[in-house]
């Protein structure tokens, strides 16, 4: 079986073959241009394609990688999360923005606008997830 440092690395690399770093980070930084603009149709466009490009990366790209070590994929429970990892009863998501700020779209937010984590923030949440699932 993988380990964590295994799995961890297979998920940052399925992310970074669909886009770089900097590509990442440059969507969350256009979704929050438009908060800041109050384009509210632009923000929705956005974010359901910002969700999206995150959520199709574990769905087409890792849900065999996760149930290789006996992790279930299924859809993201909470507005701003990737997608819900269960293993042995526990399950947990991966999420877009901090915790804290999740109730629902438009009210997770920061002076008026979503804390949306960065790539590495992201990927820290990964890893933190799945230390829970696999302890």
């Amino acid at each position: 079986m993988p380990s964590l440092n295994e799995t961890s690395a297979r998920i940052r690399a399925a992310h970074l073959l669909v886009r770089s770093t900097e590509e990442w980070d440059s969507l969350s930084e256009d979704l929050l241009r438009s908060y800041d603009l109050n384009d509210n149709d632009k923000i929705e466009m956005l974010c359901e394609s910002f969700v999206a490009a995150w959520r199709s990366v574990v769905r087409n790209l890792l849900t065999d990688t996760l149930n290789a070590i006996d992790i279930t994929v299924t859809p993201a429970v909470r507005p701003w999360g990737i997608a819900t990892l269960e293993t042995a009863g526990r399950s947990c998501e991966p999420l877009l923005c901090s915790p804290e700020e999740l109730p629902a779209f438009h009210k997770t937010t920061v002076h008026g606008r979503p804390r949306l984590l960065s790539f590495e923030e992201v990927m820290a949440g990964y890893n933190t997830c799945l230390a829970s699932l696999l302890r």
